[in-house]
């Protein structure tokens, strides 16, 4: 597995603790290689600020063996394999308890399109999960919840690129992108606008969402064959622009 991937997953880490979107030890970044049918994680229980390249554990896609690492891996990690499972498009997935984005979660209600930054990142609402049942809890957890994330996506008929999080009811956010860099940036950007909509909707409890339009606008203006922002070649943050 490449030496660069394995830098690019550590500092994936680092950021999200920088940005504050971890407390204690609870978030993770991971990252992929489809090629060698892997997925490298943060290990369990260890802060994200310390993380070196050396520390991440490889852990197979098709069974969820550990194939290289000296640690436990994260506890997360079955939610983190279903979710490259289902979703091939995505290269690398952050998970955070950020206060705002878990806030809605823990409320059980999807963050309304309230804003342009808001359809920058997302085709519509961020969604919330609904709450995993009983046999989903008390079996295989953390694989339901990645389960319950991708049934989320599809039912609403979204798609990674035009969904890329959601929050896991009673939870918190899961997010992803084509490059763990790019995972981090919609991590990042989902806490801006979970507090954005909480403060909008304190100052005006009646605020209705954007306009379709402006949304659609906004949101096609980065995305897509017809994009136009930024620079054409230039990558920020692992993201074309």
């Amino acid at each position: 597995m490449s030496t660069d991937l394995r830098t690019l997953i550590a500092e994936a880490n680092r950021a999200i603790e920088r940005a504050g979107l971890v407390t204690l030890s609870f978030g993770n970044a991971s990252g992929v290689d489809r090629e060698a049918g892997i997925l490298l994680i943060k290990p369990s229980g260890i802060p994200c600020a310390s993380i070196e390249p050396q520390d991440l554990v490889a852990v197979a896609l098709d069974d969820g063996r550990v194939v290289e690492g000296s640690h436990r891996p994260s506890t997360d990690t079955p939610t983190h394999r279903l979710l490259y499972r289902e979703f091939p498009e995505i290269g690398g997935i952050v998970h955070s308890h950020s206060s705002f984005a878990s806030s809605w979660a823990q409320a059980g209600r999807e963050i309304p399109a309230l804003g342009t930054t808001h359809a920058d990142y997302f085709r519509g609402p961020v969604l919330v999960s609904r709450p995993l049942e009983l046999a989903e809890i008390e079996g295989e957890y953390e694989w339901e919840t990645g389960r319950v994330i991708a049934e989320t996506v599809r039912t609403h008929g979204r798609t990674p690129e035009d969904s890329p999080a959601v929050l896991v009811a009673s939870h918190g956010p899961f997010a992803w992108g084509p490059s763990p860099a790019a995972a981090v940036e919609v991590a990042v950007a989902l806490e801006a606008i979970a507090a954005l909509a909480s403060q909008a909707l304190m100052l005006n409890p009646t605020r209705k969402p954007i306009a379709p339009q402006l949304l659609s606008r906004h949101f096609d203006r980065k995305h897509g064959r017809a994009a136009y922002y930024g620079q054409e070649g230039f990558v920020a943050e692992g993201r074309p622009r």
